[in-house]
């Protein structure tokens, strides 16, 4: 069984940036897909960021040029580097593992941007 926790999260002012750390344990973190997603309050949860094991990388365009997604497979730790943050990335922020059809989420961690 994939175990994920996120940690990382924080307030921080508009124009501020936070570090978040997903490290999995239990699973082949090397070959999995790693996501970074996030959910609002009243809104659906939605894709910030995907990694391959190979490294290619996909985000979403509201996040582009901001935000960056990385891993370390030697320490099974998934990050996202959130620069420039603004008010509208408010959200809990889960991680996900994907892996010849096994995934699993993390408990999300909580990112407020305000002045």
């Amino acid at each position: 069984q994939v175990q994920l926790v996120e940690s990382g999260g924080g307030l921080v002012q508009p124009g501020g940036s936070l570090r978040l750390s997903c490290a999995a344990s239990g699973s082949i973190f090397s070959v999995a897909i790693m996501g970074w997603y996030r959910q609002a309050p009243g809104k659906q949860r939605e894709l910030v960021a995907l990694i391959t094991g190979g490294g290619s990388t996909n985000y979403a365009d509201s996040v582009k040029g901001r935000f960056t997604i990385s891993r370390n497979n030697a320490k099974n730790t998934l990050y996202l580097q959130m620069n420039s943050l603004k008010p509208e990335d408010t959200a809990v922020y889960y991680c996900q593992y994907s892996n010849r059809g096994v995934s699993s989420w993390g408990q999300g961690t909580q990112v407020t941007v305000s002045s």
